[in-house]
């Protein structure tokens, strides 16, 4: 895992695409703004995970470490 310290207005990149500026900071809140491709899919972790428990329930089996991000990728692909 990579840790950066920033300031709000200054950001990160990922790859060519993808864009993360620390918007504000409140507390122990921080606001993010995230510029990247309609193709790619943007979760808030909680929803990534209950996401995955749901469809691990519905699929009556536990869902393989990786299984869902592998999937955004290769819907993302098409």
């Amino acid at each position: 895992m990579l840790i950066l310290s920033r300031k709000v207005g200054q950001g990160i990149r990922i790859g060519d695409a993808i864009t993360v500026t620390v918007m504000a900071v409140d507390g122990a809140h921080v606001r993010l703004g995230l510029e990247a491709p309609a193709t790619c899919k943007i979760l808030r972790e909680e929803l990534w995970r209950s996401i995955a428990r749901d469809n691990a329930a519905a699929a009556g089996a536990g869902v393989p470490p990786g299984a869902f991000a592998q999937l955004l990728r290769h819907n993302t692909a098409e």
